[in-house]
């Protein structure tokens, strides 16, 4: 998955102007926000993977 793709996934989750990728703390991420991650170099896939684990309601249409 892209970067790109991650994050339209996420603001059609959360909303286009969330602060969901810089204020929540994912703790399957080792509770590293979703930028936090990307910064340490964990691949988007992982990423989407963990916030859907976490937040199954939000991200059941689009989730793989």
């Amino acid at each position: 998955m892209r970067i790109s793709d991650l994050r339209e996934r996420v603001a059609l989750s959360f909303g286009e102007h969330s602060h969901f990728p810089t204020d929540i703390a994912i703790s399957e991420l080792g509770s590293k926000t979703i930028n936090e991650a990307l910064a340490a170099g964990i691949d988007a896939d992982i990423i989407w993977k963990a916030v859907c684990r976490a937040h199954p309601k939000e991200t059941e249409k689009y989730r793989y």
